[in-house]
């Protein structure tokens, strides 16, 4: 699988590289957080990230004064699992260099989106990247075998928090997992053991060959 670069044009339909943002205090707090054994780990809004200087800027530069959070999705992954989207773009720092695997959602037919259309990107470390409402995505990957990964991940508040009570009415609500997260599981994934919707054709992509 060929990696590219977040610089690279096939980037431009996913995302953008956000410039001008100090994120060097975001970056710093953000190695203080332990990593918690060897699977992934996220968190939707931590405290001590909201309270960074960069705060001010993405809330009000980048998501133009709409309320935001900032969590963190950290541990040890190579692989695809699950891809996810939602109604707007998130923001990703990460403290050490990281790879997206991206697709879009354009590209789910009938209901289901093949592996094959998977993109991946390597993302430097202490850059913003904006992942477009329209790219789906998931966890981020590490660059090394067991390299860990440390990746900020800014939304509108009350993102990926608990799931609104509704009557599901379509396929598409039946993907909604918690709020502002509609959720595409690989049928090998521990999300789809869990009761997730299987969305995901083809093979669950492992980058560990590739990096």
């Amino acid at each position: 699988m060929k990696i590219y670069d977040v610089f690279d044009p096939e980037f431009r339909d996913y995302g953008k590289v956000i410039e001008n943002l100090d994120v060097d205090d975001l970056v710093g707090r953000m190695e203080t957080i332990p990593f918690r054994g060897e699977g992934v780990s996220y968190e939707p809004s931590i405290a001590e990230l909201e309270g960074c200087a960069v705060f001010h800027d993405l809330e009000n530069r980048v998501y133009g004064g709409m309320p935001i959070q900032i969590g963190m999705c950290w541990g040890h992954n190579t692989k695809l699992n699950c891809l996810e989207y939602h109604r707007d773009s998130e923001i990703n720092i990460g403290t050490s260099e990281f790879v997206l695997l991206l697709a879009k959602e354009g590209e789910i037919v009938n209901g289901k989106l093949d592996t094959a259309m998977v993109k991946a990107f390597r993302v430097p470390a202490a850059l913003a990247v904006e992942v477009f409402a329209t790219s789906l995505h998931y966890a981020p990957c590490g660059t090394g075998r067991d390299a860990g990964f440390r990746v900020a991940i800014v939304l509108p508040k009350g993102t990926n928090t608990e799931l609104p009570a509704f009557e599901p009415r379509s396929s598409e609500d039946r993907l909604m997992t918690a709020r502002n997260k509609w959720l595409l599981a690989h049928k090998d994934s521990a999300e789809a053991a869990g009761g997730a919707a299987v969305v995901l054709e083809g093979d669950n992509i492992d980058i560990a060959d590739f990096i």
